[in-house]
Order: structure tokens, then C-alpha cells, then sequence
């Protein structure tokens, strides 16, 4: 593997991989492991400086790649390029997620993913249910079932012409929107009295043992389980 290669894949400079090879510096502890995950090695075959200690502690912290201060300042070719990479399962738990449905080039990309055998599954907010009325009112507005439907009608010629695509809808209290591409994800904690976009967005890679990932990968997977198939009604309301 190269220099260039690594750094990619673990999302450093290429001249900070660099120095820890011909100088002998020692990464940040996240980026150890990233690093042994990649090369598929103990970290201490690596670096044994006395800090490699994984323990599921250090793990999870090290999954944390990045801490976007709020949603909307997560850069727009973020989502497109993290989804782009999918090559086993592409998910998306929202209540709406507006700022998805509402780009053709993700309406794009799911059938791309989809042709190419990539599972895809997207979780939108029963607007029926108690649920999505609440989070309407912790925001400050009641039009959350609004925001949904309007994402209904966006979706809709993927809901028609695209049966591949997994659509359903859920009733959960829903604590995060939670956006994956196989083994990374963004997590959009919900944040009482302001709308998500508003709220912090942690960049998640799943690393073995850490746990953090997988906790909110099995929330898509119990919420997928339990929620109802799209129906007609709910595509026309009528």
C-alpha cells in the first residue's frame, strides 16, 4: 500500500503519514486505529508506545472521524461522495429529510446503487403517526407531517418505477436521523426546541470492537423491522 493510498483511506495528509514513517511520529490514537484496520494488523504490531491499549473505550472514541457543529454545515458533496462509496448497504432513517429528497442526483444514485446490488433502504416518518406530530412540536412548528408528504411526492417516481428501492414508513420516536453507507455513517442527534439541520452531525467509521457504529446501525435495522410497506394512499393521500 501507498503513502497516497493509506492517507486516502483513513482520511489524513498524505505528509502526515509521511513523518510517521521517516520520522518516527506517532499518530493520534484514532488514527492508530484506523490505520491497523486498513492493514489488517494488531495496532500494537505498529505502534507500541504504551497508548495503543484498545480498549473499547479508545475504540469508540476512535470511530469518531469528525463533529460537524450543526447539520447544514456538513458540506454538500458530503452526502453525495459518502453514499457514492456504498457498495453493500446504503440506509437513511429520517422523519423527512427534505434536503435528500428534493436532489436529483441522489434520486440518481439509489437507482444507480440499487442496478449495481447495493441494499437500499429509506425510513421516512409515519405522518399519521403521534411521533412525527410531537417532533413537530418540539421544533417549534406543526408541519412535520407536511414536510414528510412533500418528500412522498418527491419520491414518488422512485416509489412507482423503482420497486428495488426500499421505502418504509415508521411511528418511532426517533432520537437521531441516522444517514449510512456501509461502514460509515453520519449520526444528526435530535435536539429539543430547534430543527435537525440545526443540531451537531458526528461522522462515524465503523472500526472493529469499537461499538459506537454498530449501536446506531442495529436503531436502523429494529426500526426497519417495524415499520409498514408505502401504500397508494400514502404516496396520492387519497
Amino acid at each position: 500500500m501507498t503513502v497516497q493510498s493509506l492517507a486516502e483511506a483513513i482520511d489524513v495528509n498524505p505528509k502526515t503519514v509521511e513523518r510517521w514513517i521517516t520520522q518516527g511520529k506517532v499518530p493520534y490514537r484514532r488514527h492508530q486505529y484506523a490505520t491497523a484496520t486498513v492493514l489488517k494488523v494488531d495496532v500494537t504490531t505498529l505502534w507500541d508506545d504504551g497508548r495503543a491499549v484498545e480498549t473499547a473505550t479508545d475504540l469508540t472514541k476512535a470511530e469518531i472521524a469528525t463533529v460537524f457543529p450543526h447539520r447544514h454545515t456538513v458540506p454538500s458533496g458530503f452526502w453525495r461522495d459518502m453514499y457514492d462509496r456504498a457498495q453493500e448497504s446504503l440506509d437513511v432513517l429520517v422523519y423527512a429529510g427534505l434536503f435528500l429528497s428534493e436532489d436529483p442526483v441522489f434520486h440518481d444514485l439509489l437507482k444507480a446503487k440499487v442496478a449495481a446490488g447495493v441494499r437500499v433502504r429509506i425510513l421516512l416518518g409515519d405522518p399519521d403517526s403521534a411521533a412525527v406530530r410531537q417532533r413537530g412540536v418540539d421544533e417549534g412548528h406543526q408541519i412535520m407531517d407536511g414536510k414528510i408528504r412533500n418528500a412522498l411526492v418527491l419520491y414518488r417516481p422512485l416509489l412507482r418505477g423503482h420497486p428495488g428501492i426500499g421505502f418504509r414508513l415508521h411511528d418511532s420516536t426517533l432520537y437521531n436521523s441516522i444517514y449510512r453507507s456501509d461502514d460509515e455513517m453520519l449520526v444528526n442527534p435530535h435536539v429539543y426546541g430547534i430543527g435537525a439541520f440545526m443540531a451537531p452531525a458526528l461522522h462515524l467509521r465503523r472500526l472493529p470492537g469499537g461499538g459506537l457504529f454498530d449501536t446506531y446501525a442495529n436503531s436502523i435495522d429494529h426500526t426497519w423491522e417495524h415499520a409498514r410497506p408505502i401504500t397508494e394512499r400514502d404516496i396520492t393521500g387519497a
